[in-house]
């Protein structure tokens, strides 16, 4: 089978997790994707089309949120939940990257659960909040409560991608709308409070694992500031894309610099 895609459920502790998982390769690479307003349920291809440069060296798994998402859902609580489900599987010592909120959780993942990361990436993400994301994370709980979905789905991506990129969807933007729209508004509500409540900054120093962290200039929704605050406090790697947004995660330039930094030969 092409790139060797699996999907499957774990059960642990009461949770149901979805995941993702293809490669042929002998190392572990887990993704810990961001707020979604989609699941990652029937999605294994696409994410193995786009990760198709990890597939060599790496057994690739993407693991989704629990199902049901309670009440005060947290970042650290994702990381937990990530650190179950790596350890249902048997995975550790794996070369870990955590875009936006699941850059949170995967801060929460190597200061708590060391063994299972070898290497980090945090993209786009933050360590503590800021006024740029309590903007964002405000509006959309706002429209979920009110019912106003299409807005949510066009605000999502308002907030994603600089101002000339959001343009270039108008033409198809009743399309995205459609195809993004949330099946359970009030889960979204739930996962996009969680955003707020990450808050490594102070404990960095404790991650012990190498670390890349990659921002972009112009990113709308945690501040590029948050990116560089991270590197410093921790003395590592940073790399700023220029022109992508918070949706520099999407883009090869990025995949590109995670590759070199995970040791993907060309």
């Amino acid at each position: 089978m092409l790139y060797n895609v699996k999907e499957d459920t774990l059960e642990i502790d009461g949770m149901s997790i979805d995941y993702v998982a293809f490669g042929s390769g002998g190392d572990v690479m887990v993704i810990i994707p961001g707020l979604s307003l989609k699941r990652v349920k029937g999605t294994g291809f696409t994410l193995a089309v786009m990760y198709r440069q990890f597939t060599k060296k790496f057994r690739v798994y993407i693991f989704d949120r629990r199902k049901v998402i309670p009440e005060n859902y947290t970042a650290e609580d994702i990381g937990d939940e990530i650190a179950a489900a790596m350890n249902a599987i048997g995975l550790k010592n794996a070369c870990v990257m955590g875009v936006s909120q699941g850059g949170m959780a995967a801060q929460y993942l190597a200061i708590k659960h060391p063994e299972l990361v070898k290497k980090l990436v945090l993209g786009v993400t933050l360590s503590r909040n800021n006024d740029i994301v309590r903007g964002a994370v405000d509006e959309w709980v706002s429209l979920a409560e009110k019912g106003d979905i299409d807005g949510l789905v066009i605000s999502t991506m308002k907030y994603n991608y600089p101002p000339e990129r959001f343009e270039k969807f108008k033409l198809i933007m009743p399309a995205l709308v459609k195809a993004g729209r949330p099946k359970d508004p009030q889960t979204f509500v739930r996962m996009t409070k969680a955003c707020m409540t990450c808050d490594t900054y102070d404990r960095l120093e404790e991650i012990k694992c190498p670390v890349l962290v990659i921002g972009d200039k112009q990113d709308r929704i945690v501040s590029p500031e948050a990116s560089k605050e991270i590197a410093e406090k921790l003395g590592c790697e940073l790399y700023m894309t220029e022109a992508y947004g918070h949706g520099a995660y999407e883009q090869p330039e990025f995949n590109d610099k995670v590759a070199e930094f995970f040791g993907v030969e060309k």
